[in-house]
């Protein structure tokens, strides 16, 4: 967990089409009518410098140099992204909610690219320092339907990033890698069936969060 013991800093994972963004704006609604500050940030991206690189990681220019490199590329984005958005906000007490962190790296380059899972945390301990998620949420849903929701948000025109248009069997592989994930770290990582409507999951993930609120003092009306 972050040794930061002033903001809460809560990151949503999961396969394509899960339905992270939606529930990211839900559950800051939720914490905002609690009277607390949120912000709501993203990776790859969350600053001016983090979002060229997700143009560069999304457009699938990078692909060719490999998975190693991806991962480089996105460690070089959570770095200014820890250092200029997450850590300030959590030092001033806000919430954070973002959408990916260090456990997409970990399924997308590691379980999926196969790069060293060592060479991994080592850029873990590089960039996060100790900024680390207090809780993640997995949005577990099966690829098969996340996939078709991926499908119908992606407006006229629209073509699928880097990872969308990967092969079917790399979105089960990607699923599993999470699952395992969490099985390693049940106390920070909590499952959520994502496969209901948005204010079914919704009510999932306010239960997920709600025992650490209290944990801490902090209001869950």
């Amino acid at each position: 967990m972050s040794t930061t013991n002033k903001g809460l800093f809560i990151t949503f994972e999961g396969g394509e089409g899960a339905g992270k963004t939606s529930q990211i704006d839900r559950l800051k609604e939720r914490l905002s009518s609690n009277g607390y500050d949120v912000v709501v940030t993203r990776e790859p991206g969350g600053t001016p410098g983090a979002e060229i690189v997700r143009h560069v990681l999304l457009s699938g220019a990078a692909e060719r140099f490999g998975s190693e490199m991806e991962a480089i590329l996105f460690s070089a984005a959570r770095n200014d992204h820890v250092q200029n958005v997450i850590k300030p906000a959590l030092d001033k007490g806000h919430m954070v909610l973002c959408d990916r962190f260090v456990d997409s790296t970990r399924v997308y380059q590691g379980v999926s690219g196969k790069v060293e899972m060592s060479f991994l945390k080592t850029l873990e301990e590089i960039v996060c320092e100790e900024c680390w998620p207090d809780i993640t949420l997995l949005l577990d849903l099966d690829p098969k339907l996340g996939m078709e929701r991926a499908n119908q948000r992606r407006g006229e025109g629209e073509v699928p990033d880097r990872f969308e248009k990967e092969a079917f069997e790399e979105q089960i592989k990607r699923r599993e890698g999470f699952l395992t994930m969490a099985k390693k770290e049940p106390e920070r990582v909590k499952v959520i069936d994502a496969s209901g409507d948005i204010e079914t999951v919704s009510k999932r993930i306010w239960n997920a969060v709600k025992p650490i609120l209290k944990a801490r003092g902090l209001k869950t009306a």
